[in-house]
């Protein structure tokens, strides 16, 4: 009995196509990561900020006009009460009078932050593009 070789195999081909296997495996993974970590990003932190004293507003050579919106008596412009539907007006008039007019906005406690936006964005709308926040100086203790 006789043994004999087994035909030798072929030489193996170089494989000429791109292994996409690994790049599949580290994109998906950083999919994975960016889904977790971006509402971690967009998450905001509620602050509760400390009392803070009143900066006293240095004189300007702009005309100013004062603001003042409360939620139970309404709008005043420089005092004196004026509608809601009138404000675009006023606050146009007042940017084609001197566009460098700087508004003061002074808004009770009780407004709601949507209205004061809403004064800001009708302010710029009209022309204003300065718009300053007055406050309360707090007592001082005795």
């Amino acid at each position: 009995m006789s043994f004999g070789r087994l035909p030798a195999a072929p030489p193996a081909r170089a494989i000429g196509d791109i292994n996409v296997t690994p790049l599949v495996d580290v994109v998906l993974v950083l999919l994975v990561i960016f889904i977790v970590a971006a509402p971690l990003m967009a998450r905001q932190m509620a602050l509760e900020l400390p009392p803070a004293k009143a900066a006293t507003p240095a004189p300007t050579a702009a005309p100013v006009v004062t603001l003042e919106f409360d939620a139970r008596s309404g709008l005043r412009w420089n005092g004196e009460p004026v509608p809601e539907a009138a404000l675009p007006d006023r606050l146009r008039e007042a940017a084609q009078r001197d566009p460098a007019t700087e508004l003061q906005l002074r808004a009770d406690a009780s407004v709601p932050y949507g209205r004061v936006l809403a004064l800001i964005g009708a302010a710029q709308a009209a022309g204003l593009r300065r718009v300053g926040f007055t406050a309360r100086q707090p007592a001082s203790p005795r």
